[in-house]
């Protein structure tokens, strides 16, 4: 848990305050106090250990004050224009100065604010010492104050209030200090005095998360640069295998360029020959024809293409051609008699074509 405190700065003793945050509210944990030397040092190391947080309330000693009247309520707008309006009013000018300012009352469209300010220089010394405790308050502001501006009343009476303030003590001043955490009625940390913690953590951060994206980029291009080049080697690989392949197939082709296209040409060699490789079965085709022979029936000439069957002979009569016709039928497809003709008393001769039946 990251350890925050309330530094509440007086004349003679500083209080510092070890807040501790449950949920969105803060309480006082302890409280330790030191006096203040000569020249405004103090010293509470103990307390000082670790420090995340903190916040620093001004006496009004320090602080110096004016009212002015302006025609607009902008706070921002009127930061703007105050240190013109101090200009000749202090002493050393308005850039010796770091100031803030409140609203205190509106009437008839004119608005009148408080300009708080302390010497940059005094400033800067109770930082520098808080420093050296590694303390950097988020804010500076001051708990007189906030405690004077809590009623209307008050506001409308605030130059004497500030000349004449009243003391505040105990639970009022710790309740003062734990509001002024997160609403401070001012805050001198301004100009060259801006708390910028936050904003280096912010960069720091975004410094880390670029530098995370740069080396996850890296090893997002490293990985794809692996995959190629390991794909490359796999490639090259296959392609060595398939020359080697089509080598072992083609042992007398000595000029190899592309083994794909080359594969092709061959395969299209190949299917010109395919009658060649899968023709009809001479052997199984008589096979079968010896197992319908019909007697009477003789065969005189036989022809087997690529697909086509011709066959030629002789029968007793023109009904046992068409009884040889039926018979090739149970093994073969388009059977026809092509011709059929007597040529003595008692034979006809025939030829009759017929294709493979497939299976």
């Amino acid at each position: 848990m990251k350890k925050i405190i309330f530094l509440d700065l007086k004349e003679e003793e500083v209080f510092v305050h070890e807040i501790e945050k449950k949920g969105n509210t803060f309480h006082v944990k302890d409280t330790f106090s030191a006096p203040v030397k000569d020249g405004g040092s103090f010293s509470i190391e103990k307390i000082f250990e670790d420090v995340e947080e903190s916040y620093l309330s001004l006496p009004l000693s320090l602080l110096n004050f004016r009212v002015l009247e302006l025609p607009f309520s902008d706070m921002e707008k009127a930061r703007e224009v105050v240190p013109f309006e101090l200009e000749g009013i202090i002493i050393g000018g308005a850039e010796s100065t770091v100031f803030d300012v409140c609203s205190l009352r509106s009437s008839n469209g004119k608005h009148t604010i408080l300009v708080v300010y302390i010497v940059k220089e005094t400033l800067r010394k109770i930082l520098e010492d808080l420093k050296s405790f590694k303390v950097d308050p988020k804010a500076v502001t001051s708990l007189e104050l906030a405690h004077l501006m809590t009623s209307s009343k008050s506001r409308e009476g605030i130059a004497n209030l500030i000349l004449n303030p009243q003391s505040i003590h105990g639970d009022d001043r710790i309740t003062t200090a734990l509001k002024e955490m997160t609403t401070p009625i001012i805050n001198l940390r301004r100009g060259e005095f801006s708390y910028t913690v936050d904003t280096e953590k912010t960069k720091r951060s975004l410094k880390l998360t670029a530098i995370l994206l740069v080396l996850l980029v890296l090893i997002f291009l490293s990985d794809m640069a692996f995959r190629i080049i390991t794909t490359k080697r796999e490639i090259s690989s296959v392609k060595n295998e398939i020359r080697k392949t089509y080598a072992g197939i083609f042992p007398n082709e000595k000029k190899i360029t592309n083994e794909l296209y080359q594969m092709k040409v061959h395969m299209k060699e190949l299917k010109a020959k395919e009658s060649t490789f899968i023709g009809i079965s001479p052997l199984q085709f008589l096979l079968d024809l010896s197992q319908r022979s019909r007697q009477g029936i003789m065969f005189t000439d036989l022809t087997i293409e690529k697909e086509r069957i011709i066959l030629k002979g002789e029968a007793p009569s023109l009904s046992d051609v068409q009884q040889v016709k039926k018979s090739l039928e149970e093994f073969l497809i388009d059977v026809n008699i092509s011709d059929a003709k007597p040529f003595s008393r008692d034979r006809t001769a025939f030829t009759i074509t017929a294709k493979e039946k497939k299976i």
